[in-house]
């Protein structure tokens, strides 16, 4: 309860600054009113929507656009809001300026001032809610493929340069446009690479949602095959279910449905890629992550019959897992792939430079190439969206590996 008041309050101090620049650049009552009235609308509508959003039934379209309206219009008036504070405190720091050196009234220069950061905030403000706009209508399928080459010293010679594509977090039962996913499907193979990993999450919560798109995933390919492994949305434990036989059988047939791709799916389990006479291990795990997921990822079991001193590349959906278990282990994993966290499918990147998603306060590896103790792991960003239907500057992502032996060329 202390968390929705919190909420609440912050959404009404929104509301208040957004309110007084309107009404300083718009002088009509109406305007007023009919800004009272829309936000009114919105925000008693998203509240609605979370007090009767029932997750054990999915997530309702009805959900997904309350959310997109709150996005739209209130991620907009925090910038409102924080021009006009900058605005206050300037204003409160002058006013006690003019109280200590007893200065003259510039109530007409603040008035005049006041008018102009309206105007300057509510331009600011047309930033966001175009690029959330965007988001909604484009930004969920701007698939961008991100290549990266790592160095290894120990890598086998025989796969000195050897690709890998990595996609996470399709989400199938998201989609709403399925030209874009065959687009996205034919740009995976343009790649060209050796082998392609998935790293879990294909479905929202039941395996039907795959059906209409799985022959389109079923023209991937790639010289050395497909690999997938399972994450926590494709267990179907957000849903409610008739009996625990329905969700077994929903976990079966996504088994089969993943297989007819074309995916060899790693259930703890690795697999040997072999290359003249030389040879790196495919080490798959089922779900494991921190904070109340599911943790039904068994690295030892995976590893078993793996040596030590193979080169090894472990496919584990949640990027806390490498955090909490792998970076320490003895066995010492290479290159580890995750996903799961969209990067919140919001924030702001410049490749190559800056990155920011508010995801980052909930997970310490969030999106892309991050090294601890000599290795490796890439965060995905995620080839499809979940809940909120659009991307913000993340963009749905398809990401290339090139394997080089050797140092770190700078």
């Amino acid at each position: 309860m202390s968390r929705l008041i919190i909420f609440i309050v912050i959404f009404l101090i929104l509301d208040l600054y957004t309110l007084q620049s309107f009404r300083t650049i718009f002088k009509s009552s109406i305007t007023t009113y009919l800004y009272i009235f829309f936000s009114l609308l919105i925000l008693g509508n998203f509240f609605y929507q979370i007090f009767t959003f029932d997750r054990s039934n999915g997530i309702p379209i009805r959900f997904s656009l309350a959310l997109i309206l709150v996005v739209l219009f209130y991620v907009p008036k925090i910038i409102v809001a924080v021009t006009l504070l900058g605005e206050d405190l300037v204003r409160v720091f002058s006013f006690a300026m003019e109280k200590v050196t007893g200065g003259s009234d510039n109530k007409v220069v603040f008035n005049s001032r006041r008018k102009f950061i309206s105007q300057l905030a509510l331009g600011l403000a047309a930033i966001p809610f175009a690029s959330v706009l965007y988001g909604v209508i484009k930004g969920k399928y701007n698939y961008k493929v991100l290549k990266y080459t790592l160095h290894f010293e120990d890598l086998p010679s025989a796969f000195d340069g050897y690709k890998l594509t990595q996609i996470s977090d399709i989400h199938s039962g998201s989609f709403d446009n399925i030209e874009k996913v065959d687009y996205a499907v034919n740009l995976i193979n343009e790649q060209q690479s050796d082998v392609i990993l998935f790293t879990g999450d294909i479905v929202n919560n039941k395996a039907e949602e795959l059906v209409p798109y799985k022959d389109i995933f079923g023209k991937l390919k790639a010289k050395d095959g497909l690999f997938s492994v399972l994450g926590n949305h494709d267990y179907g434990d957000y849903i409610h279910w008739e009996s625990k036989e329905a969700k077994h059988q929903n976990l079966e047939d996504l088994k089969v449905l993943q297989k007819e791709i074309g995916f060899d799916l790693l259930l703890n389990e690795h697999r040997f890629i072999e290359k003249d006479g030389q040879r790196l291990a495919l080490v798959g795990v089922e779900n494991w992550g921190a904070g109340g997921f599911k943790k039904a990822g068994d690295l030892k079991q995976a590893s078993n019959g793996v040596k030590k001193d193979d080169f090894k590349i472990l496919l584990s959906h949640d990027p806390s897992h490498w955090e909490k278990e792998v970076i320490e282990d003895t066995y010492h994993y290479h290159l580890t792939l995750s996903g799961h966290t969209h990067g919140m499918q919001f924030g702001i990147e410049i490749p190559g430079w800056f990155k920011w998603s508010p995801v980052k306060w909930r997970y310490k590896y969030w999106a892309g190439i991050y090294e601890e103790l000599g290795q490796y792991i890439n965060v995905n960003r995620g080839f499809g969206y979940l809940a909120f239907p659009g991307r913000v500057g993340i963009w749905p992502e398809i990401t290339v590996i090139e394997l080089k032996k050797g140092d770190k060329i700078v």
